[in-house]
């Protein structure tokens, strides 16, 4: 101290390195700060497009309402409850080069998420969630055989099942489809909204080619799919508000059909 402060010219280095070093310093912490707030940014824009794909699904709902109302002489009473609801949550474990792959989230039971819950991300189509525990779930990957899933070509009825063949992570294939659908390279895919999991029309893929199975009835696309597995971060649960009472209808007129089929 005697030497720095006793001297004018040590003085001005000590004081040039000493704001060299605090400059670092601000620096780092500056990029650290920046970084989680960056984090919480994009959380907040998750929650955001959460809570526009959800007014986009019941505004499409409502407009099928509508159109519907020229062949009934009264519009379907509006139950106050949305169909669709979203819960956000981040990806914390993923894999793409397994033959049957599966991520891992950061919300639970806890957090409302239950097993047949579908999952997307910005992009498209990501899976179903499989198991779940209080604080994570384990969601079954759309680049896994076992799961398929119904969609079709946007703007069209025709339908097919889509599954991955095990090969690229960024494809899957579209079976299952009538010969005489009509289509062309870079249609757009989206679900069929068959089922419970997932409301109709939400991206799946774009049409990459045509090549079609030997098939008397059927043939099969390949699909070049909108979610980066690669690059999985956020993403969102769809829940059905609707879902178990569907579910409860489904499995009422399967029991009466086991019950008919008896000797």
């Amino acid at each position: 101290m005697l030497l720095f402060q006793g001297n004018p010219y040590q003085h001005h280095i000590y004081l040039t390195s000493a704001n060299a070093v605090s400059s670092a310093v601000y620096e780092t912490a500056n990029n650290v700060t920046s970084y989680f707030n960056l984090r919480d940014i994009n959380e907040d824009l998750n929650r955001r497009n959460a809570a526009l794909e959800k007014e986009v699904i019941n505004l499409r709902e409502k407009l099928q309402q509508y159109s519907e109302k020229e062949f009934s002489d009264t519009l379907v009473p509006d139950a106050g409850t949305d169909h669709f609801d979203f819960i956000v949550a981040h990806v914390i474990n993923n894999s793409i080069s397994k033959p049957y792959n599966y991520l891992t989230i950061d919300k639970g039971s806890d957090d409302g998420v239950k097993a047949e819950l579908g999952v997307i991300d910005q992009n498209g189509v990501v899976g179903i969630v499989s198991v779940t525990g209080r604080k994570n779930a384990r969601v079954i990957s759309l680049l896994n055989p076992n799961l398929r899933l119904s969609c079709k070509i946007k703007n069209s009825d025709h339908f097919g099942s889509l599954v991955w063949d095990g090969n690229d992570p960024t494809t899957a294939l579209l079976e299952e489809l009538p010969r005489h659908t009509v289509y062309n390279p870079g249609d757009t895919i989206v679900t069929s909204g068959y089922s419970a999991v997932f409301p109709p029309g939400l991206p799946v893929g774009i049409i990459l080619d045509d090549n079609r199975d030997h098939n008397e009835n059927f043939f099969t696309l390949k699909i070049r799919l909108f979610a980066d597995f690669t690059a999985l971060g956020n993403v969102q649960i769809v829940t059905n508000n609707y879902g178990e009472e569907l579910a409860k209808i489904e499995q009422r007129d399967s029991d009466s059909g086991k019950k008919k089929s008896r000797p």
